[in-house]
Formats: structure tokens, sequence, C-alpha cells
């Protein structure tokens, strides 16, 4: 079996894998908070802060949900970093967006963040700043989840099927489900653009070219 072979079948069995309740669950959770006029914080790290990114974007076209991600601004990431560290980097950033109750944090992790390991440890404290303004948290994580598994309303737990690929399959699995949570009919609201186009025809400039 070629490499390619054996990691699309790890692929598949992951997906097989996943847990479809704890998808409705954060389904639930996003829905409730959209209408009732909630924010979305989307918080990841490393690979997982371009798929926070993505997902903003996902989000608020799609969805018609009001989301952000302290990531997008390396301006001041980089200055709460610099001046007050950065395990507190996300925690202060949500502070100073005024987290409050009616909100949701989402976080794509593979690790879930963990202080005993030192992984993430600004995760671990943005998550105990949303508990303790009553904010809502969710989740797409690899491994045992970490912190966040353990704290969250409603976390989906990428399944580890080969220790060797942990971290690719975590992040690539985040965008499956996130992509699944946008096209989901209780939360999309937008149609995306080439689902709306019926019929492809070819420019006329490029008929009959070969």
């Amino acid at each position: 079996m070629s490499f390619a072979d054996k990691y699309l079948a790890e692929t598949r069995d992951i997906v097989d894998r996943l847990d479809r309740d704890a998808i409705e669950r954060i389904v639930d959770v996003l829905a409730s908070a959209r209408d009732a006029g909630g924010r979305l914080f989307l918080l990841g790290v490393g690979g997982s802060a371009a798929n926070a990114s993505h997902a903003v974007n996902d989000f608020r076209k799609i969805v018609g949900f009001e989301a952000y991600a302290p990531t997008d601004n390396v301006s001041e990431l980089t200055a709460r970093i610099n001046d007050e560290g950065w395990d507190t980097s996300f925690a202060k950033w949500l502070e100073g967006s005024r987290l409050r109750a009616e909100d949701v944090i989402f976080v794509l992790s593979v690790g879930g963040g963990s202080l005993d390991r030192n992984v993430s440890p600004n995760l671990v404290l943005a998550l105990r700043f949303a508990r303790d303004v009553g904010a809502q948290i969710v989740g797409i994580v690899g491994r045992d989840g970490g912190y966040t598994a353990q704290v969250a309303d409603a976390c989906v737990l990428i399944p580890t099927v080969n220790p060797d690929n942990i971290t690719p399959h975590a992040e690539a699995l985040q965008a499956v489900v996130w992509h699944l949570l946008v096209s989901h009919p209780a939360l999309k609201a937008a149609q995306t653009k080439w689902e709306s186009i019926t019929v492809y025809a070819a420019p006329s400039s490029l008929t009959g070219m070969v």
C-alpha cells in the first residue's frame, strides 16, 4: 500500500468515526447564539489559526454570524504578546472585545490546550475567561481534546487512527467539520457562489479553442 493509499484510508476511517451527535450539538449552540444576536470568536494557533481565519469568512458570509479571530489582527496580537505575554494574549483580546454571555468561543486546535504540558496556554486562559463571563464554548480538537474538551458545551473530537499523523488529520478534518456546519440547513443563510450557478457555459471568447 502506498503512503497516499494509507493516508486516505486513515482519513476515511476518521470520517466514519466522527461523532454526529456532537456535531449536531455544535449546530444547536451556534444557531441559538446567532439568532439571539451573539457573536462568534474563533481561536486557533499555528495551522489552526489559518483555519480560524477561513472559518470566520464562512460564518460571516454564509451563516450571517458576526464572527472574529484574534489572529486576524497581527498588530494587536503581537503587541499583546510582547507587552503582556503569550499565555494571556487571547484572553486579553476577548476582554477588549467585551466578550459577553451571549457570545460563543469556537476553538480549533490539535491538542485543545494544556497548562500541564505548556501547550497553547493562551487557549486555556481564554476559555477560563469565557467561563467567567458565561459565554458558551464549542470546539473541534484532536488527541484527547485537552482543556477544550473538558470545558466545552459541545465538542467534536477528531479520532486518532495513526499517532504519526495526528496534526495533519486534525487540522484537515477541522475544515471538513466547519464546512459541514456552515452548510447545515439550521445555519446556512446564504447560497454559495458555485452552487448558485446551475449550468456552466464557456465564455464566447473560448468557444472553439482547444
